[in-house]
């Protein structure tokens, strides 16, 4: 197979990689990727993904970002006769509309958040009454697009209203939700229609600082499988939560082909929707892929042709997989680029060395993004795995770069208890 990927960060990255392993799979095909992938892919610039598709005669495309899905470009492809993993961009608003995933899970009757809309324009008075009807923790999110960056979870009023006014000053209404507790959960599902099957369940790390400190970003980290979930948890989210979803999209006349990503809360009673994504998420995919040994080409190809029902059980690696990001001076606030990167240089995919935010000049790996690698690490206990990537982190150098030093330590300290 011929593949092409859209996308530029370390999760096209970890696909990509995943893909050249594949026996089935010929060439490896990134628009418009990154310097760092360029031993497992051939790069092309950002353009017309149906007529790249057509230049290099894909026989599958794969969308990373929800930009683009949310945008159509799925549907393009697949009205130009490609196979494409990724949604329509009816079946994208689980993610691009908040409101939307809201009415789908009403109506499959799955549990979630209760939510009030607040829509651009609002008056004071009002968003003042609908902020008493909730807290004290308060959850304001952006109704829009906003790269898993968008929520704003504070017991600070103030904040929360702030948060209000800046996501309408973008144009976009707001959500206020009641705040699920527990330790979150990231699901991965392959889904064809009614048919779902489910990835290993991940755990990230959104905020920039130790123990959970500092502004959102787009992941600092993640770590899989979950020793501290029950051993049905699997079998519940996707019983209790992605198998009437994807029905119920079925029932709408919008059905969803592709990765649908299930955000949870796990509490007391169990799983509880935060949100939806539709595609794999960032920076959980990168250890996810490093322990499936069942060849990626031939599990998304599935998806795209229709056939996931009659794919084999998916076979995945023991032990543990845990993925740090080494981010850039500055980040999230404003991220200093253009700084060399030693160390981390392109072919380094089995040492767990994966880029998002670089570029090459005169020859050298340079920090382009505020999230610019990810180092996975793998081992028989989580423990292990967080240790052979801290230590291959140590190798790599990137000045006045920064990550945290915490990624999965609840989990193997045993602090996590539902």
């Amino acid at each position: 197979m011929r593949i092409l990927v859209i996308g530029s960060g370390a999760r096209e990255h970890a696909l990509a990689y995943s893909l050249s392993q594949d026996p089935s799979v010929e060439q490896v095909h990134v628009s418009p990727g990154n310097a760092g992938m360029t031993a497992v892919a051939t790069l092309h610039p950002d353009g017309d993904p149906v007529a790249l598709a057509r230049k290099i005669e894909a026989d599958l495309v794969v969308i990373g970002p929800e930009i683009p899905l949310v945008a159509g470009v799925a549907d393009e492809l697949r009205a130009a006769g490609f196979a494409v993993f990724g949604p329509s961009a009816a079946a994208a608003q689980i993610e691009g509309s908040k409101a939307f995933a809201k009415d789908i899970m009403a109506k499959a009757q799955v549990r979630t958040a209760d939510a009030v809309a607040v829509p651009v324009g609002s008056s004071d008075s009002f968003i003042d009454a609908t902020l008493d009807k909730f807290g004290p923790t308060y959850v304001v999110k952006d109704d829009g697009l906003a790269g898993g960056k968008g929520v704003v979870v504070t017991a600070d009023r103030a904040e929360a209203l702030e948060h209000i006014h800046a996501v309408h000053a973008g144009g976009n209404p707001v959500l206020l939700e009641s705040f699920l507790d527990g330790p979150e959960v990231s699901l991965f599902c392959l889904v064809d229609g009614e048919t779902v099957v489910p990835l290993l369940p991940a755990q990230d790390f959104k905020r920039v600082g130790e123990n959970d400190e500092g502004p959102n970003t787009g992941g600092m980290g993640a770590y899989t499988p979950l020793p501290w979930l029950p051993e049905d948890g699997v079998q519940r989210i996707v019983t209790e939560v992605v198998e009437p979803v994807a029905k119920q999209m079925v029932a709408e006349g919008v059905p969803f082909n592709g990765l649908l990503y299930a955000g949870l809360a796990w509490g007391s009673e169990g799983p509880a929707v935060v949100e939806f994504n539709c595609r794999f998420g960032d920076p959980e995919t990168q250890p996810v892929l490093r322990l499936l040994k069942t060849p990626l080409g031939g599990v998304l190809n599935a998806v795209a042709t229709g056939t996931l029902d009659q794919l084999p059980p998916l076979e995945w690696e023991d032990g543990y997989a845990l993925t740090v990001v080494l981010a850039a001076e500055n980040y999230p606030v404003s991220p200093v680029t253009g700084k060399p990167i030693v160390g981390a240089e392109p072919g380094n995919e089995s040492r767990g060395i994966l880029a998002a935010g670089v570029a090459e000049q005169n020859g050298q790996l340079v920090s382009s993004g505020g999230r610019v690698l990810n180092v996975i690490g793998t081992g028989a206990t989580l423990a292990e795995a967080r240790k052979q990537a801290y230590e291959t982190l140590q190798g790599i150098q990137l000045e006045g770069s920064h990550c945290r030093s915490d990624i999965a330590l609840p989990a193997v300290e045993g602090r996590i208890s539902i």
